[in-house]
């Protein structure tokens, strides 16, 4: 029987188990895939320990990303076909359609085909970080030509993905990184400047940095106290898009610098891409001419294999990855 990552309880890595299921064949419009590399993302590590957008039902799969071929198709699935090799977009419920498995089953508009030229670890690590920060970068903003955008959080796989996509753009990519220790690693990953927020006054710095027109557009994964400086060193008409909140202290908000601005404080799931298939398109037609040129690339951090699920868990909460985590099967 085909091996299946679940937990039956909510907590650390350690909750993760390794089981033996039985897979049933594939409904009608579902796509069933051998998986060859997983991608690991910090959404299955809140699903794991109970504070994630989903609650999970005990026994419960998780998993966002996967790369694999095609074992068989449901009826009234067209364009797909044994063999096909094929990678996943994350799905709106991961509960639903888990990802964490050797045989996984998804609806097959959920199914892409890749580029032949990627290997089965980047296949598995292209579409939660450049969905999420193409939605918030260009389809949200409209980042374009001249404009500075701040990423935080910069050295994770959607902060790379946002580098990559400001300078696809011609934008110009401020990267803002906890300690100086990543510095390098982000300048070589196209970052225009580096920022480390707990070693230098990241208002002041910002403000250095964009001149008299200030940052336009902020992509901010951390939240808390951060929002002060962030939104004093943007522009007027500014637009701060949140999508996540790895900071637990409170947020205070910017009264002052967004009514004396004119900011857009938004929130932003890649979900909202995801539930619009024009959207959706848009975003992979956007990618995949992106892969083709170069322009975009998936970094990977770290590589683990199936049985080290647990391990794969603990190095990415101890937050010295660069990159994509990603699990090979």
């Amino acid at each position: 029987m085909p091996r299946v990552i679940r937990f039956h309880e909510l907590g650390g890595p350690e909750v993760l188990r390794i089981e033996n299921v039985v897979i049933p064949a594939p409904q009608p419009g579902l796509v069933q895939i051998r998986v060859k590399a997983l991608g690991i993302n910090r959404a299955e590590a809140l699903l794991r320990s109970g504070a994630y957008i989903e609650t999970a039902p005990l026994p419960s799969g998780l998993g966002l990303e996967a790369a694999g071929i095609v074992e068989a198709v449901g009826e009234g699935v067209d364009g797909f076909m044994p063999g096909d090799r094929v990678s996943i977009i994350p799905p709106i419920s991961m509960v639903q359609w888990p990802a964490y498995g050797e045989l996984i089953t998804f609806p097959a508009e959920f199914v892409v085909r890749h580029p032949p030229t990627l290997s089965w670890e980047a296949a598995a690590a292209v579409w939660m970080p450049f969905l999420t920060a193409y939605g918030a970068l260009i389809d949200t903003a409209g980042l374009s030509k001249g404009d500075f955008v701040a990423v935080t959080a910069a050295s994770s796989s959607v902060g790379l993905a946002a580098i990559q996509i400001a300078n696809k753009v011609g934008a110009t990519p401020i990267a803002i990184t906890r300690t100086s220790v990543k510095r390098k690693a982000l300048h070589d990953a196209g970052a225009a400047h580096v920022l480390a927020s707990q070693e230098e006054d990241l208002e002041t710095k910002l403000k250095a940095v964009a001149g008299r027109d200030g940052v336009r557009v902020v992509f901010d994964a951390v939240a808390g106290p951060i929002f002060e400086p962030l939104s004093a060193a943007m522009s007027s008409g500014g637009i701060l898009i949140e999508y996540g909140g790895l900071n637990q202290e409170p947020t205070p908000f910017p009264l002052s610098a967004v009514l004396g601005k004119g900011l857009t404080l938004r929130g932003y799931l890649v979900h909202e891409i995801l539930r619009d298939p024009a959207r959706l398109q848009a975003a992979k037609t956007f990618i995949f001419e992106g892969l083709a040129s170069g322009a975009l690339e998936p970094v990977i951090s770290r590589t683990f294999p199936f049985e080290q699920i647990v391990e794969a868990h603990r190095f990415l909460e101890s937050n010295e990855q660069f990159g994509k985590i990603v699990v090979t099967v």
